[in-house]
């Protein structure tokens, strides 16, 4: 262990703790961007600068181990008057259209501006426009609100393991881009939105969701995904009774087989909920026509057709063939059902994973 002092308050952390995590310990809110606790550290942003006594300079605190006997401050004259015009330098080359953004109210880059007083940038000039169209249907990319944090391309690297996407260029036209400055489609990226997920700003956003709630005039419920066994967690956005949207929850408490983790259709798979297709009683079909029938009279002619066709033609005449959409257990039942009580081994399933 070892001791260091900050805000005035002495404590004790584990040889090895970076600044950030002791100041965090200590009761302190670090403003961070490029900070991930799921991904490598990158210390690029620099909204994390503390003051250490006895340092020449402003230490990033993400990437700075904690020593023995350090005195830091967190909101320091000059850390707070570093941390403004960090803000300001970021807002010359950020589209401000906070007011149409998809990621109004849950935008740190906002939170950071209103919590410093930052209103508009003094470095101002013609930048460069990095905002594309990508014919992909999820993820809307708009690399003019981008701050280069280089999340998405860690989560991508790291999380998922596509690497579609790398830094382009250096200086002001530096920006993210496929190989080549293509398009996500010709790339290896899946789709699956670790992207948009931990995007802190509204560079990366969802095409299905946009303009259907922003943060605040939603309310989130906690479930689990249906369509596979996995039994990954999120919350839906719901707003008017309707599904809008997915959060990842990335508490690993709360969502401890996934942390926040979403295939494509975890993620963005969820408009068939509100599809005016969607059968809501069960349905016989009797000369050709389908017709709606009660759940007893359903099972009940199940039931006596498989008995027919068994008693019939054999159990090998009969197969099931069972959904990824349902759970394992259910699963498992389900190929009980036919090995066990029917008596045929004529078990498959749709999930070809």
């Amino acid at each position: 262990m070892i001791k260091l002092t900050i805000n005035g308050k002495e404590m004790q952390v584990p040889k090895g703790t970076m600044v950030l995590e002791a100041c965090q310990q200590a009761g302190a809110d670090i403003p961070t961007l490029c900070y991930d606790p799921d991904l490598k550290l990158a210390g690029s942003c620099r909204m994390c600068i503390v003051e250490i006594k006895g340092r020449p300079n402003l230490m990033a605190s993400c990437v700075s181990p904690a020593e023995n006997g350090m005195v830091i401050e967190t909101e320091s004259p000059d850390v707070v008057e570093s941390r403004k015009i960090i803000l300001e330098l970021l807002l010359a080359r950020h589209k401000l259209e906070c007011h149409t953004c998809e990621r109004d109210g849950s935008c740190k880059l906002q939170d950071y501006c209103y919590r410093y007083g930052v209103t508009d940038s003094r470095y101002t000039g013609q930048g460069q426009h990095f905002g594309m169209e990508d014919p992909n249907p999820f993820i809307k990319r708009d690399y003019d609100k981008c701050i280069m944090c280089t999340k998405c391309v860690r989560a991508c690297e790291e999380i998922t393991g596509s690497q579609a996407i790398n830094l382009e260029g250096r200086g002001h036209h530096v920006h993210i881009a496929t190989a080549f400055n293509g398009l996500l489609q010709d790339s290896p990226c899946v789709l699956c939105g670790q992207c948009v997920m931990v995007c802190p700003v509204g560079a990366l956003t969802s095409k299905i969701s946009a303009r259907k709630g922003k943060s605040y005039q939603v309310s989130k419920v906690p479930t689990t995904c249906a369509y596979c066994g996995t039994g990954c967690t999120f919350e839906l956005n719901v707003k008017d009774d309707k599904i809008v949207g997915v959060t990842s929850m990335r508490d690993a408490q709360k969502s401890p087989v996934n942390q926040g983790t979403l295939c494509v259709k975890g993620r963005f798979g969820w408009d068939f909920v509100n599809s005016d297709d969607r059968l809501t009683t069960p349905l016989i079909r009797e000369d050709g026509q389908l017709r709606p029938a009660s759940w007893d009279e359903a099972l009940d002619f199940a039931a006596r057709r498989i008995n027919e066709v068994k008693s019939e033609y054999g159990p090998d005449s009969l197969a099931m063939f069972s959904s990824a959409r349902i759970t394992n257990e259910e699963n498992y039942l389900a190929q009980k059902l036919m090995r066990a009580a029917i008596g045929s081994n004529n078990v498959d399933h749709c999930a070809r994973l």
